[in-house]
């Protein structure tokens, strides 16, 4: 009975969802649990590398890092529908990742590595798709707003944490402590994280050569210009999100720099930010 075979199919795909939606949350967690950690700390070294400049280079380097993302991001989703998805989330959460023993290895290599590691930095871009494979159309708004409140609850504790650790014992432990988390989660996406789109729903075979339409970081932008009702919608995004970005880049540095607040005071603002995310995401 085909329609039989449908709902079994349905019923299926719904299950490995939910398990699928955990694999999700897990990595997100991990990833942005081992930067909270290093809040605290990397304030510390951005300082004292940069004494003069510290908040000049702390725009260009978070500058760098999301223009290459902007022009990589097209490329990346274009690529992980031939070849699969798993692959692709190892290669981001491990350049994501790879700049986090730099700090207490070289500070410019740390921060030189955080700029370029935007050309691979789109995890979430990655996420998203994995989540959309593995769930039904009505259950991707709720499994979308998951992920989102496992990113805010990862700064919940994490600064905090890393402040804890610091203060206690040294930037070094805290540098060491986020390297193992990024490694678990790194292995997590090797070994246990399963592929989410099956050969027969890819785009093409490994060695298929992707367009430049697909590639094109630009082209988006010019089909939204087609549509009025897309255009102001995108407009009053890009103006939305403008300003918190320019925010989120430099306001911890200003509380730290110039408001003199102290670690702590810093890592209980992120948890009370972090907090009202997750309730904004539920609701």
């Amino acid at each position: 009975n085909p329609q039989r075979r449908k709902k079994r199919r349905k019923r299926t795909k719904t299950e490995w969802g939910g398990v699928g939606v955990t694999h999700a949350v897990v990595v997100i967690f991990l990833e942005f649990f081992a930067w909270g950690l290093l809040t605290t700390p990397m304030l510390k070294v951005l300082h004292e590398t940069f004494p003069q400049h510290t908040f000049l280079m702390n725009g260009l380097v978070h500058g760098v890092k999301g223009f290459l993302s902007f022009l990589s991001a097209p490329l990346i989703g274009a690529l992980s529908d031939t070849w699969g998805r798993k692959s692709f989330l190892l290669i981001t959460v491990f350049f994501t990742c790879a700049p986090i023993p730099f700090m207490r290895i070289s500070p410019w290599w740390y921060f030189a590595l955080i700029a370029v590691s935007g050309t691979f930095a789109v995890t979430f871009s990655v996420i998203f798709a994995y989540v959309a494979d593995v769930t039904e159309e009505h259950e991707r708004s709720t499994a979308y707003g998951l992920v989102s409140a496992t990113f805010a609850a990862s700064l919940v504790t994490s600064p905090a944490i890393g402040a804890y650790l610091s203060s206690r014992y040294g930037d070094s432990l805290v540098v060491l402590v986020a390297t193992v988390i990024a490694v678990a989660d790194i292995a997590f996406v090797f070994f246990v994280v399963p592929e989410s789109l099956p050969d027969k729903m890819r785009l093409s075979s490994w060695g298929f050569p992707i367009s430049w339409e697909q590639a094109d970081p630009f082209a988006s932008l010019r089909r939204v210009g087609k549509d009025s009702t897309v255009l102001l919608i995108c407009v009053t995004v890009f103006l939305s999100y403008l300003p918190e970005a320019g925010q989120y880049s430099s306001f911890f540095l200003y509380l730290k720099q110039v408001i003199h607040f102290s670690s702590e005071a810093i890592a209980a603002f992120i948890a009370m930010v972090g907090i009202l995310s997750i309730i904004a995401q539920v609701r």
